[in-house]
């Protein structure tokens, strides 16, 4: 392959929508001067409001930390000056022309969490605490921002629309620098807290999956191996021949137990990946597919067992799927790393037409790379080919860990 496409990381974030700029101040007076007179007016009663909400719930709540309430109550005036937030980032864009992003929702989980959990994430919320903060500070400057406003009315208006912008710019600066989400570190809490739920269910179900088949297949195989041991040594003495085959069909048995925990064994964790790496263990994987497949590692180290565990077996439920669903002639698998990115791309010339909704198969791939924050692209149109590249962040092994 002469040229490896790189993913695009951000290419699922949606965009700010662009601001407009600001018309030049000016004497006469046009409708964003009278917007901004209206909101330094309202910068009054609104700092007031804000200021009375601090006071009383927030400062109540601390008061009363040393008791049973106190706490949950702090929590809520937190909750509750989000909302003040919201309200003044609306009101900044609706007579600033500001266009401020509201934040990341708190990741509350309908009380799965538990209650102090819950708590506790309610009273470290970022985006509460830098709403008190504004609505403290606002409460004189409000005071001052109405009195110039409704002073220069009367007495300076012909040079109120040059006031009014040098004091709304200092609002827009206040609201961009308190009431703004951190975007990269709110993005990320809140990927992960969902990236966490993923890797939860993920491991549950794994874990169902190694029960039912230790269940349906060793285990049963087992027991029908203790309960054909058990009828031989009683026809032991009695019936030696009987006995014998019986053994002998318990030794068949057992051999067939032995493969089937070496294939569920595989399926954890397989021990060509943990001693010769992903080359040799993606080489054994392809050798068993069904279509012809050529495989291309390009890797001067290897990664971390987690990211090379998920990489090994990304690329062999591709490869599963290539057997059985794509009718392909041939198929191919490149796997290198670029900076700081470990790159595999699944190639096949099948009939196409997979996607995410095909199936939980590439929905649950998607879901475990992203948890490890790893991105899952599908190429696939109807009557192929189909190219599925994959992305996982690159670790480098410490020593000792092979």
């Amino acid at each position: 392959m002469t040229e490896r496409p790189s993913l695009v990381r951000d290419a699922s974030r949606r965009p700010e929508r662009e601001q407009q700029p600001l018309p030049p101040a000016r004497f006469a007076y046009d409708r964003q001067t009278w917007k901004e007179i209206a909101h330094l007016l309202a910068n009054l009663p609104l700092a007031l409001l804000g200021f009375t909400y601090v006071a009383v719930v927030l400062f109540t709540g601390a008061m009363l930390t040393l008791t049973v309430i106190g706490f949950p109550l702090l929590a809520a005036g937190l909750v509750g000056a989000r909302q003040l937030g919201k309200m003044e980032r609306a009101r900044a864009r609706a007579l600033l022309n500001v266009e401020v992003a509201e934040p990341s929702p708190l990741p509350l989980r309908g009380g799965r969490d538990g209650f102090f959990p819950q708590l506790w994430q309610a009273l470290k919320d970022p985006v509460g605490w830098r709403t008190i903060l504004y609505d403290f500070i606002r409460l004189p400057w409000g005071i001052l921002t109405f009195v110039i406003a409704l002073t220069s009315l009367f007495v300076l208006w012909p040079v109120l629309p040059f006031i009014a912008r040098g004091l709304t710019n200092a609002d827009r600066a206040m609201v961009r620098g308190l009431l703004s989400p951190s975007d990269e570190l709110e993005r990320r809490i809140a990927e992960l807290e969902s990236d966490r739920g993923v890797v939860v269910d993920t491991a549950a179900a794994d874990l169902r999956r190694i029960e039912r088949d230790l269940h349906d297949g060793a285990q049963a195989r087992l027991v029908n191996l203790a309960m054909g041991l058990g009828l031989a040594k009683e026809k032991l003495l009695e019936d030696p021949d009987t006995a014998a085959s019986m053994v002998e069909e318990a030794h068949g048995e057992v051999k067939l137990a032995l493969q089937e925990l070496r294939d569920l064994a595989r399926g954890i964790h397989p021990a060509v990946l943990t001693d010769r790496g992903l080359d040799a263990a993606l080489s054994a994987v392809s050798s068993r597919c069904t279509v012809p497949v050529k495989v291309t590692v390009d890797l001067l180290a290897r990664p971390v067992a987690a990211i090379e565990g998920i990489a090994y077996f990304t690329v062999s439920e591709l490869l599963q799927n290539i057997s059985k669903h794509s009718a392909a002639k041939s198929a191919s698998v490149d796997v290198w790393r670029s900076d700081d990115r470990l790159l595999i791309q699944v190639w096949d010339d099948g009939r196409g037409g997979a996607s995410m909704e095909g199936g939980t198969g590439m929905r649950g791939l998607a879901d475990r790379l992203n948890a490890v924050d790893g991105l899952f692209v599908i190429d696939s149109p109807p009557g192929g080919p189909t190219t599925v590249t994959a992305e996982l962040p690159w670790r480098d092994r410490t020593p000792g860990q092979g």
